[in-house]
């Protein structure tokens, strides 16, 4: 079977395709290295540097191809308020672009990055796929928009796709093999990891009085290589079964921010300058997720997502750089 990988020379996009390598894929790169970058390509994946935007380019990368997984998009959440156009641009009319590019070749099978920033602002704090979708960003919107018009693209074109709602992505896979730093970081470890390495002189801790644990914010971090192997398991779903499936990935556990900040100096017996800041507007106490369905379904099972494991391989790979 041979998968094509848009955005594979991401953060996520390169742990997918060392994991569709390792089980025995044939893979191919799309990416247009505006934030993928080329020290994560894979020999023997083969490379197609183009955009989303660019129809012909797509149609042509998309020739041969058995399946896609589509991780190419804008994801910066502040931004996403700042210039909706872009991310209306980039990650609708990107993914549309993609799908009719895979009805013109004959694609079936589609496994996509979705996020679980479609919940917005939850009442509850485990949320399984029947929670309600409430947005509360744009980026989280064009999300939510997109999973609406892949359920439409089923209907009308037989596309059969797993979208899997990310939570929050950490770590790098054990044997360093993807090396790229993600750039300008917006999520909490890199952002620890920057403050360690002197990047940044400190980092700000956004709320202290939340009703938690500790009083700051508590999140679901699931490790990527743990994210990587649900594609490959959906992709074996998406042929056995031939249904189309919205799926949660997360541990089920959360860990507060102080938490997160304590584990690391323990772990890498570096001190973590950080100050105590004001809420962020649009920050829930705590999201974590109830993933059963992947379990049932795909014989997914997280099992790189200690919280020691995360920081460890992350710290590995800064190491390399300061």
């Amino acid at each position: 079977m041979r998968i094509l990988v848009v955005g594979g020379a991401g953060y996520i996009g390169s742990h997918v395709v060392k994991e569709l390598l390792n089980t025995g894929y044939d893979v191919r790169v799309f990416d247009n290295l505006s934030t993928g970058q080329e020290i994560n390509l894979f020999e023997k994946a083969e490379f197609i540097r183009g955009d989303i935007l660019d129809v012909p380019a797509l149609e042509k990368a998309m020739k041969g191809i058995d399946g896609v997984v589509h991780l190419a998009a804008k994801k910066a959440v502040g931004e996403s308020m700042e210039k909706p156009d872009l991310y209306a641009l980039n990650n609708l009319n990107g993914t549309i672009n993609v799908l009719n590019a895979m009805v013109k070749e004959g694609v079936k099978y589609f496994v996509f990055s979705s996020t679980a920033a479609v919940y917005g602002m939850p009442e509850v704090e485990v949320l399984d796929e029947q929670t309600p979708l409430n947005p509360i960003n744009f980026y989280g919107f064009s999300k939510k928009m997109i999973e609406d018009v892949l359920s439409w693209y089923d209907k009308l074109k037989g596309i059969k796709f797993v979208a899997l709602r990310y939570f929050n992505a950490v770590g790098y896979d054990k044997e360093g093999d993807v090396k790229g730093l993600e750039k300008n970081p917006q999520n909490l470890l890199p952002i620890i990891m920057e403050t360690i390495f002197g990047v940044r002189e400190k980092m700000t801790v956004f709320g202290s009085d939340y009703p938690t644990k500790d009083g700051t914010c508590v999140r679901d971090y699931i490790h990527v290589s743990d994210l990587a192997s649900a594609h490959e398991l959906a992709f074996k779903y998406l042929l056995k079964s031939n249904e189309s499936q919205v799926m949660n990935l997360g541990t089920g556990s959360g860990h507060s921010v102080k938490e997160m900040i304590e584990t690391t100096q323990a772990v890498t017996k570096k001190k973590v300058a950080y100050e105590m800041g004001a809420r962020r507007s649009g920050d829930p106490a705590a999201l974590m997720a109830y993933s059963e369905k992947a379990k049932e379904l795909l014989g997914w099972q997280p099992k790189h997502s200690s919280l020691e494991n995360i920081i460890e391989s992350t710290y590995r790979i800064y190491q390399k750089y300061f």
